[in-house]
């Protein structure tokens, strides 16, 4: 336990049903806290409390539905009491990126919504609650896409800088409620899906991008996202740190 002060707290992680996600929720466990673990699909998130053990309990909502986070946070609360840490990792991409003139309405609403606005009813619905004790830790999800071009959609881009943006200035409302927040962005994170479908031809190529010469893993941003959780990061807020290997260096 690197982080006794975050024994006995409570973590929420949305998104927290596989992938990075789902690691940083075993991470934190592994710090003594009590996890919640969400993710929409009810079943994948049975499985990672599962693994967890201990105190760790799940719930299924749709993070881009305020009434689906109003009543996680009720079931939360009503159960473990205010969150301590929000771990708001829920996003990612929405299908094959294409180029802004092949793109619809209803993907860049889609993917605008699952990255962005999920992190704006997360924090808005959890608020109060750190409010009322006067402290918090928030750690949102950005991505290396926010800080340079990459071959992800215009929209993902967008909503990752908007993330970004989003808690700079989170940190500066907040900071006098004793609560920080911060953000985290990786760049390629080898997740067992991407491990899986990912050309040996592309992998190798990535590699070259990054000076540590590996690409990352969910532990690596799990580590990170642990200490800004704890008191540890106290006097750190309104930062995103890049989990990417010395591929950007601002």
């Amino acid at each position: 336990m690197m982080y006794p002060d975050l024994e006995g707290k409570v973590a929420l992680v949305t998104g927290g049903s596989g992938g990075i996600g789902s690691e940083t929720a075993r991470v934190l466990a592994g710090q003594g806290m009590r996890v919640v673990v969400n993710g929409r699909d009810l079943v994948a998130v049975e499985n990672v409390v599962r693994s967890i053990g201990g105190t760790a309990i799940g719930v299924a909502a749709d993070s881009t539905d305020p009434a689906s986070v109003e009543s996680m946070r009720e079931e939360v609360e009503r159960r473990l009491g205010p969150v301590d840490v929000l771990a708001v990792f829920a996003g990612g991409g929405t299908g094959r990126p294409r180029p802004i003139d092949q793109m619809s309405e209803d993907d860049w609403h889609a993917t605008v919504h699952a990255n962005l606005t999920s992190t704006f009813l997360a924090v808005r619905s959890f608020l109060p609650g750190m409010r009322r004790q006067g402290s918090g830790s928030i750690i949102t999800m950005a991505s290396l896409a926010a800080r340079s071009p990459t071959p992800a959609s215009v929209a993902y881009t967008a909503a990752k800088a908007g993330v970004i943006a989003l808690t700079r200035q989170l940190a500066h409302e907040l900071g006098p409620a004793g609560i920080r927040v911060n953000a985290v962005a990786p760049s390629t994170i080898m997740t067992d899906r991407l491990e899986e479908r990912m050309p040996q031809e592309f992998k190798d190529r990535l590699l070259a991008e990054h000076p540590l010469g590996r690409l990352g893993t969910p532990l690596d941003v799990a580590n990170v996202t642990a200490f800004l959780a704890s008191g540890a990061s106290s006097w750190i807020t309104g930062l995103t740190i890049d989990v990417a290997g010395g591929k950007w260096m601002p």
